[in-house]
């Protein structure tokens, strides 16, 4: 496995991360778990994301999440120091005010959660999830900064954010005197290139390093998927097509692109699709959604 540092701290963690949100539903808790050591213990990754929404398919809006946390929680019990674990916090997981959104309450309150399902006294990266209108940037830096203070946090990231709402975090950020985000966590893969116009090269600019999610476009990019086919059993498009982005014409000559590419090169398209994702400027990264080894090993193997 190859490593990078997180910007600004001393953090080593590995070209491939590792993603939870399948945990609980339909990954059972004992198979969760055990693909984390496999993880570790096999290919070293140590890098693993989570989020307080997390809890599989199960999954609405407003549900309490909390699922994947707990799972991760028990995964890394007696070992924590070998795993480097984000965590975020913005969606809505319940009723109340500060169930919702990134105020200091917020943060606060949800963070302590976290901090107690995972079993651990700190979260080496905290992301905000998702933009916040109703919260003045100075006032989630100064809640940010709190936290980075007392150690409950080691370093903090944004994910979900455009450019523009980064660079207002940044100035509130400055003006607090709270040390800026070091990571950013956008969408990109080769369906969906964005983040390429204007948040890598802002991130390029500040220093913050990047880590894509839906690389595999939830397993667009994999090869399961063809035109005019019928999406196989125990594929994201079968099981939760909700979740799915439409497969236009336009999407499949990219799916076909990528499996010429992949051909050319002797490697598989999921390879080829996460090997494009890591040379992109500024990753250092590569948030991969897994539910079986042998996913693990494919992602694995694309980075050596």
């Amino acid at each position: 496995m190859k490593y990078a540092m997180i910007p600004g701290t001393d953090m080593s963690v590995s070209k491939v991360c590792l993603g939870t949100m399948t945990f609980g539903s339909p990954v059972p808790e004992a198979e969760a778990i055990r693909l984390i050591h496999y993880a570790l213990d096999t290919h070293g990754i140590n890098f693993v994301d989570t989020a307080n929404m997390y809890e599989g398919y199960n999954r609405y809006a407003g549900s309490s999440g909390g699922v994947a946390e707990e799972i991760l929680g028990k995964a890394v019990a007696g070992q924590r120091d070998r795993f480097v674990l984000a965590t975020k916090v913005g969606m809505k997981v319940g009723a109340a005010p500060e169930d919702e959104n990134t105020s200091p309450e917020a943060i606060r309150v949800q963070l302590r959660r976290s901090l107690k399902r995972m079993n651990t006294d700190y979260v080496d990266l905290y992301y905000l999830h998702r933009f916040d209108p109703n919260t003045d940037p100075h006032l989630i830096a100064r809640a940010i900064g709190e936290e980075l203070k007392a150690g409950t946090i080691r370093a903090w990231g944004v994910s979900n954010y455009t450019a523009e709402q980064l660079k207002a975090l940044l100035a509130a950020a400055k003006e607090e005197n709270v040390i800026a985000p070091a990571m950013c966590q956008p969408a990109l893969s080769m369906v969906n290139t964005g983040a390429l116009e204007d948040m890598l090269p802002l991130c390029a600019a500040e220093g913050i390093g990047v880590i894509p999610y839906q690389i595999l476009q939830g397993g667009m990019l994999t090869g399961k998927y063809r035109r005019n086919q019928a999406a196989p059993a125990g594929s994201r498009l079968a099981e939760k097509p909700e979740w799915m982005k439409p497969f236009t014409d336009e999407v499949y000559n990219v799916i076909e692109y990528c499996a010429d590419q992949a051909a050319q090169q002797g490697i598989t398209m999921t390879q080829y699709a996460l090997r494009w994702a890591l040379e992109q400027p500024g990753v250092i990264s590569a948030l991969v959604g897994v539910k079986r080894e042998a996913q693990i090993e494919e992602a694995a193997m694309a980075v050596l």
